[in-house]
Formats: structure tokens, sequence, C-alpha cells
């Protein structure tokens, strides 16, 4: 049911939207007005963004930088009449070269847009001013026999039509231009793609439409599905979203997922058609993904889904921008695209098929690109350390007898914590099997977070872009608890197609599954389950991660024989091990 403020308002529009058999009202937002240099530099600075500059229109040819040429604001035609324009950077005097595209609805010359072009945790002038948000530099990659294409998809900059948000229609659109593109004379004939967080997202879509000539992709930090990462984290209304459509520029509109979330609250195909059909994706593919970061389930359930023998993940700690533009992961990575784009037997096969950092303390890794064969690791042992709401302790053995602690989900916390006994690796899926009940309300949103304090019961944090991150997380509203029967005993997961509220005071059972993580607990550290009804965190972390809890009443969590209740954790053993030898 769309709501009434949507029909009413001139600054959205309705598009009835099929969905495989189903057609479904789409709300459209009026985009934000583009921008010119001049009318960013007159707002102040706390309002100016890089996504709502949009360069003058001038197709032209001219000299980027030395030794690079770029065709500005070519025009693309779409198989539906639309015509996207894209900047195609090359290699001057080079002839047909490989093509990296770069597909996002940020803007394809931000960097324009200000005097000094810098991505956060990425030191001043590492990356050029020819390059798109997250994605690969013109400045490198032109200058090791690479074009790059970074490109305005539909209603983005002066690209004409609405804009989507995601879905097979930006795939489709993908595929219209990796088949144009390798028909043009600088082009070889190869084409891939790359780019990290919303780049990375689109790559997924585009390579599942299956294009002849897309060769290979990277995508590095990728969501892959909108509903569960994003907009509807456990159930739960979240509105990150709103810092992307909401800064983007365009003179059309613009698909609006939030208020899509807000008509449609249950999954339905307007959300399935959100998540990329992975196992249709069968190039080389090479992930990365940041175990503190959003991005991180989706870079995973793509890992594991798509069908590709030729994949490679690499998770670590650092923040994605920092990742991208490291030294030595852009030579990795052109290793890469030297190896499918240029057919160039440089042995990048003998790279392990996933390497894990496994965080310690601060910004100190306990391994760091540890090689491994598979994700989940199969070494995996799945171990439950039983909740004791008596005692706000967590154990190996389950407590003998039954107790309850309520608390007030609006402002306190629950701890319940295990002292390890030996160093203690967690590397994959932590679960929660659980009991909760309420009074005096008839639902229930909790926030669950994995910390590691140390012997003198202070917290110990991951640092990422140097500051504290709150730890492994989950979210789940109870009323969305149903569970997915086809989902594993590792990896409990909702379907989120049904809402059935708490009676009073009747415990419901439930279970929720953390976002991938990997972390080092040594002996005597203690490891902490927080229970919380909202996100904690210190306060000026950049990101816009905001979500809308609703809590009310006396909520109480149950333990014991009857209300079995555990954290289940991915204890991964030591690779050998020999007179007190071990080796991880």
């Amino acid at each position: 049911m769309i709501p009434e403020k949507y029909l009413n308002d001139p600054k959205y529009k309705i598009v009835p939207t099929k969905f495989g058999d189903e057609t479904i009202d789409v709300i459209y937002r009026k985009m934000r007005k583009p921008l010119s240099r001049a009318e960013q530099d007159a707002l102040p600075p706390e309002e100016r963004d890089m996504f709502t500059f949009v360069a003058d229109f001038n197709q032209r040819t001219y000299d980027a930088a030395p030794g690079i040429i770029c065709h500005q604001d070519v025009a693309v035609p779409l198989r539906d009449g639309t015509t996207i324009y894209v900047d195609i950077f090359l290699p001057k005097d080079s002839g047909p070269v490989p093509i990296i595209g770069s597909w996002s609805p940020f803007g394809k010359r931000p960097g324009d847009g200000f005097a000094e072009w810098q991505l956060m945790g990425v030191p001043p002038r590492t990356v050029s001013k020819m390059s798109k948000f997250e994605s690969a530099d013109p400045g490198y990659w032109c200058r090791h026999g690479y074009g790059i294409a970074n490109i305005d998809p539909r209603g983005i900059g002066h690209s004409e039509g609405d804009a989507v948000f995601m879905g097979t229609q930006e795939g489709r659109d993908g595929y219209d231009f990796v088949e144009w593109c390798a028909q043009q004379p600088w082009c070889d004939g190869k084409v891939g793609l790359f780019g990290n967080s919303g780049v990375g997202m689109a790559q997924l879509r585009i390579a599942a439409q299956v294009p002849p000539h897309l060769v290979c992709i990277a995508p590095w930090e990728a969501t892959g599905d909108l509903y569960r990462e994003s907009m509807r984290e456990g159930g739960i209304p979240g509105f990150y979203a709103e810092s992307v459509i909401g800064m983007v520029a365009g003179d059309g509109y613009i698909e609006d997922p939030l208020a899509m979330a807000e008509a449609y609250p249950l999954f339905n195909a307007y959300w399935a058609d959100k998540v990329p059909e992975f196992s249709k994706v069968r190039i080389p593919t090479y992930y990365t993904a940041c175990w503190n970061h959003f991005h991180d389930r989706g870079s995973f359930e793509g890992f594991r889904g798509i069908k590709s023998r030729l994949k490679w993940m690499r998770a670590h700690r650092e923040f994605e921008w920092p990742d991208t533009y490291n030294h030595y992961n852009i030579e990795e990575l052109r290793a890469f695209f030297d190896r499918y784009l240029k057919d160039i037997n440089n042995g990048f096969e003998f790279v392990p098929k996933v390497r894990v950092e496994v965080m310690d303390a601060y910004d100190y890794d306990f391994r760091v690109n540890r090689p491994e064969k598979e994700f989940p690791l199969a070494r995996t042992e799945y171990r439950k350390l039983y909740l004791n709401a008596a005692d706000g302790s967590m154990s190996p053995d389950a407590p003998a007898g039954n107790a309850a602690v309520s608390f007030d989900a609006t402002k306190d916390v629950l701890n319940f914590d295990y002292v390890v006994p030996e160093e203690t690796e967690l590397t994959g899926y932590i679960s929660l099997y659980a009991w909760a009940s309420v009074k005096g309300f008839d639902d229930m949103d909790l926030f669950f977070t994995v910390k590691k304090l140390g012997e003198d019961g202070q917290e110990i944090p991951i640092h990422v872009l140097s500051e504290p991150h709150p730890g492994a997380w989950t979210k789940l509203r109870l009323s969305m608890r149903h569970l997915d029967p086809k989902s594993k005993s590792w990896k409990p997961e909702q379907t989120f197609d049904r809402i059935e509220k708490l009676e009073e005071g009747v415990p419901v059972e439930f279970a929720v599954t953390f976002f991938p993580y990997s972390r080092i607990w040594h002996k005597g550290e203690t490891l902490r389950l927080q229970i919380a009804g909202r996100y904690i965190r210190d306060e000026g972390w950049f990101e816009r991660l905001v979500w809308a809890p609703e809590n009310g009443g006396v909520q109480t969590l149950h333990t014991g024989p009857d209300f079995p209740a555990y954290l289940q954790i991915p204890f991964i053993p030591p690779k050998y091990k020999s007179c007190g030898y071990e080796l991880r």
C-alpha cells in the first residue's frame, strides 16, 4: 500500500513496474539539482557534496594528463532508446586496449568539483582527479595499458531517464554498455569492471546478465541484498540509503528505496529483484570484504554464491578506501587484470582462493592474509556458549536452572561474559539462539554485539580509520523472527515475509546470524555478548548508519533448561599442533 503522502506530492511519482509475473508500484523521488563548481563553492563548506556536483556537458577529446587522453561525454545508447554518457580515459597513441568500467550513481568527474580531491583514510594526491569515486584511477591504469570508463548510469548527471537503484534494470543497462564498449575502435574487445562499495554492487548485477564481452570483475566491498543489509537489517528500518539517493544529482527522478521500504516492509518481488543472481556469474572474480563494514555480508554471500571456478576473496580489517588505493593491493589487482584482460600468464592462479586477516586489538592483526581454501573454513568447530541470566555469564555447560533478566531496551544494556581458557580464534559466522518476552508492548528490537575485554575488564577495540569499532554485530525485530527452513544451523536466516507480534509475557524463541567476522581472543581475555535495544557506537563516526528501533514496556531474556539460549561460535583450531607448538 502506497502511503498517501507519496501520491499527492509532486516531488514523487509512481511507476508500475513488472518483477517477474508481478506488477508493483515503484516510488520515485525528484533528484537533487545538479550543481556547478561555482554553485558548490558558493555553499557553506558543510553543505557541499561531491555527488551533487555535475560538470558542464562538453563533448570533446583532450589531454587529461601526460600520456593520457579523455573522450569526454561520449553518448552510449541503451536498448530502450535512453542515452547515457561516459568519460573514456585511454593511454595516448596506444591502439585498442582492454577497458575497466566503473558503474555507479556517484558522478563521473567528482574530483572536478573540489580544489583537492581526497578520500577518507587515503593520503593526499594518492588518487588523481580523473578518478571516479571508489573506482579505478586513470592516473595509474592508463599508464599500464588499460582504458578506464567512468559511467553515469541512466538519470545521473546528464544521462537521460530516471535513475534506478540496484536491481536487474541496472544489470541490463550495464550489459548494453559492455557490449557497446567492446565494439569501439579504442577497445580490444575485452571489458572488466572494478570498484568498491556502490561501484562494487553494480558489477554482480551486470555480470549476472552475462554480457559476452565482460571478461572479469573485481567487486571490492559489495552489498548484495538491499533489504537485508541496508533497508531492513534484521527487519529494523534503516536509513543508510538516504545518504546515496539524497545526494546524487540529475534532472529526473530516482527510485526511492526508503519510500519503498515504508510501502512494502515485507520481503517481496521488488526486494528480490535487488538481490543479484550470483549463480549466473561464471567469470573470474576477485572479491574483498572488510570485517567491520556493512558490505561484509553481501561480499561473502556473493563469493559463496557465484559459480566461477576462478574466484578469490581477501578479507581485511581496514576500511574500504585505504584498502582500495593501497599500493600493494593495486599491484595485485593489476596482476588479476593482466591475467584475465590481457591473457598474461603471470601465475595469478597461485594466489590462495581465500585470505583472511585475523584481527586482534586496535590496529594490530594477529594474522595478515592467511591463506585458506574456502569460507566458511572447513575445519570450523561450532561450539556453544550457554547464557545464564542469573549471573550474566556464558559457559560451555548449560545452566542447571531457569532464570530471567528484565531490562528496558530503550536505555539498558545486557552483558554476558565468558573468560576464554585457551587461545580462541573465531572466524566465520557467529550465531545466537535465545528466548525473549515483553510486557506492556507487542514487539522488540534487539541489537547484538560481540566484544573483547582485557584482564582488567576494559574493552579492547578494533580500530578502523583510527577509530574504535563496536565489534561483531547483528540485529533483529522479533516480530520478524520467522526462520527460513532452508537456512543452515550455523547461519540461521529470516524470511522477512510475515509479522508475528509477541503476546504479553509469552517467551518466544529466535535466532540471528552475525555478519562474518574474524578475531583472536588470548587466554584470559573475555568474550562479551552485548544486547541492547539500540545501536551503540561512539559519536562522530563518519558513516551515516542510522536505524529506527521501536521498543516499549519491559523486555525479558530467558535462559535455562526450558529456554536454551546460547551463542554459537565458529572456533578455529590450529592447523597443526605438536609438543606445545601451534601453527595457525
